[in-house]
């Protein structure tokens, strides 16, 4: 067989298709310790559904993704430092994050919740009524900002994970929690633990300045491209079932409009 001289033009559009293909590996960051949306299981592999939803949008943009566990209180440093592309990790869209990162449309709309021992008569959530409670949330979230702000009068106890707030609370050394309302629900109707413990109690907490517009994926803030493909690919999953799926897996309500 005779050997081809390919001529420059093709052989640059070879590379450059090369190297467009090899930048089609994006990573995922998340924490791995907030289930059911995100966690370790016992073979080290890390799931749940913000996973299972990152995995579907990369599937529908033909991109190969590799899944990165990150602490929460670094997560947002850990995408600006290019650790990975973008966070799916149940984050709240708010102003103040907004500063630093750029979101998507929301996966999925937020609410949170107080969770009290069980038969802790607790009925009133003022600053007044709680005085002087012991009142606990994970570091570096919204939930940590809600407390601090309703309640200056409390002892406030941050923790680095929600594992951690919720052993608290099971071993009495809490009287009252604030979480994520999805993943507290399952906690206290799943785990037994939290159903041996704990309840929620009080109305869902919406206010906007906590919970943001719903929770979306995270990227830079220069990246624009991507999170228009991650709007585009989030529309069809939504479409074609795909979303309802593993929605159906972890849920019983459909958590994209909370119905």
């Amino acid at each position: 067989m005779r050997n081809r001289i390919l001529p420059l033009a093709l052989v640059c559009a070879a590379l450059l298709s090369s190297t467009v293909a090899a930048a089609e590996t994006l990573k995922i960051g998340t924490e791995g310790a907030y289930p059911p949306f995100n966690f370790v299981d016992s073979t080290g592999k890390i799931g749940g559904f913000d996973v299972e939803i990152g995995l579907a949008l990369c599937e529908r943009m033909k991109v190969e993704c590799e899944v990165v566990a990150q602490d929460w209180d670094g997560i947002i440093p850990g995408l600006l430092a290019k650790k990975y592309d973008m966070i799916i990790a149940s984050m709240f869209i708010t102003e103040e994050r907004k500063k630093q990162v750029a979101f998507t449309e929301p996966y999925y709309l937020a609410a949170m919740t107080h969770v009290a021992p069980k038969g802790a008569g607790l009925t009133e959530f003022s600053n007044e009524a709680l005085k002087g409670k012991v009142i606990g949330a994970q570091s570096g979230t919204t939930q940590a900002d809600y407390i601090a702000a309703l309640y200056p009068d409390a002892e406030i106890k941050l923790y680095p994970t929600q594992d951690e707030a919720n052993l608290d609370m099971v071993n009495g050394r809490l009287d009252l929690q604030v979480g994520d309302m999805l993943p507290m629900l399952d906690w206290v109707t799943k785990n037994d633990d939290g159903k041996g413990c704990c309840e929620l109690i009080g109305e869902p907490i919406t206010d906007k300045k906590f919970v943001g517009d719903g929770v979306g994926i995270a990227v830079r803030q220069e990246d624009n491209d991507l999170r228009e493909k991650l709007n585009k690919a989030l529309a069809e999953i939504r479409a074609d079932g795909t979303y309802k799926k593993i929605n159906d897996k972890y849920f019983t309500i459909d958590v994209y409009t909370m119905k």
